[in-house]
């Protein structure tokens, strides 16, 4: 339904603005994480920041033009890490490239990949790989890419939620389960990849009939979850629900999604379209590791700030940058 949504926890710099370099990256994390579960610990850096990123050619452009005030607004999507959702066209370069940028900068790349066939039950972000052998080829090409470099994956947003609420088609069910398990599995080859499945969000009415489906699409093996993908749910509400969802998987970690959580969902339009570029919402917590419960290892900018959802409320096409709406993101943000 929208384009642009660890267990152990890695230390995210939650003032990354701060300690910028012009080469993108910050300068260490923020302390030294606890154990995750297990006992291991933690690489003690933080994610890659991309200085190419969209954010950060608008925050340029912005200055080049004397707008400093909107600059410095952009600026606090730019300066911190965002996740890079991985395209069809040459994944394997692409991986290689992201997260040999991020080896170079002492880094981890944070990943999402969003090509399910039948991706998005026909909406705005419709489309994915066109069968099960091309999806296994697209995944396989992107752990290859990845290597031996570290890199978080978030996996397929939506794809276990849209088999629970009937939108995806019945025949199309245990091929997606299936499909799942062995990304997972292929991904977890890479000797420092860290997986992560979408499980939906905090609006979702049945949050029991979700464990389930996320043992059948391989959850045992991932590191955890990921939760508020794309969405507007307030952090405590997103946490409450992960962790009434890790006690029936195990005990999983998990992640939150906290790009544009900061004003909570939008009620003032039709129910059924207010994920899509709804007014009035706000950057949420930065990206760290420091959360406020164990089970949850990290906020995360999974959903790309400005990034649009689809051609509503005057948005351009899904994962089309909208300076407008990055600056209304940022404007409203504590």
């Amino acid at each position: 339904m929208y384009f642009g949504r660890f267990g152990r926890a890695l230390a995210v710099t939650a003032g990354v603005a701060a300690a910028l370099s012009p080469a993108g990256c910050s300068s260490g994390g923020d302390g030294d994480p606890p154990p995750a579960a297990g006992g291991k610990r933690a690489a003690e850096t933080s994610y890659w920041v991309n200085p190419d990123g969209s954010a950060a050619r608008q925050a340029a452009a912005y200055r080049a033009a004397g707008e400093t005030r909107n600059a410095e607004l952009i600026e606090r999507i730019a300066t911190r890490p965002v996740a890079e959702w991985i395209g069809t066209d040459e994944p394997e370069a692409e991986t290689r490239r992201l997260t040999e940028a991020a080896a170079a900068a002492d880094r981890e790349a944070l990943l999402v990949l969003y090509n399910i066939p039948h991706r998005d039950c026909g909406q705005f972000s419709k489309g994915g790989a066109p069968d099960g052998d091309a999806y296994r080829t697209w995944v396989d090409q992107v752990a290859r890419g990845i290597g031996d470099r570290r890199a978080t994956v978030i996996l397929e947003p939506d794809a276990v939620l849209h088999l629970v609420d009937s939108c995806t088609p019945p025949e199309f069910h245990e091929e997606r389960y299936a499909l799942l398990a062995g990304a997972i599995a292929r991904l977890k080859q890479q000797p420092h990849t860290t997986v992560y499945l979408d499980a939906g969000n905090a609006g979702w009415s049945r949050p029991d009939a979700l464990h389930e489906p996320l043992r059948r699409a391989g959850i045992e093996r991932a590191d955890g979850f990921a939760v508020n993908v794309s969405n507007f749910y307030p952090t405590d509400a997103s946490i409450a629900f992960g962790k009434s969802l890790s006690s029936k998987v195990g005990g999983k970690h998990f992640v939150v999604d906290t790009s544009r959580n900061g004003n909570g969902p939008y009620t003032g339009g039709d129910p059924s379209e207010n994920w899509c570029n709804p007014p009035g919402r706000a950057l949420g917590e930065p990206p760290t590791a420091r959360t406020a419960d164990a089970l949850v290892d990290a906020y995360l900018w999974i959903k790309r700030p400005g990034e649009s959802d689809g051609d509503c409320r005057g948005g351009p096409r899904a994962g089309g940058w909208w300076p407008s709406y990055a600056l209304e993101l940022a404007r409203n943000a504590p």
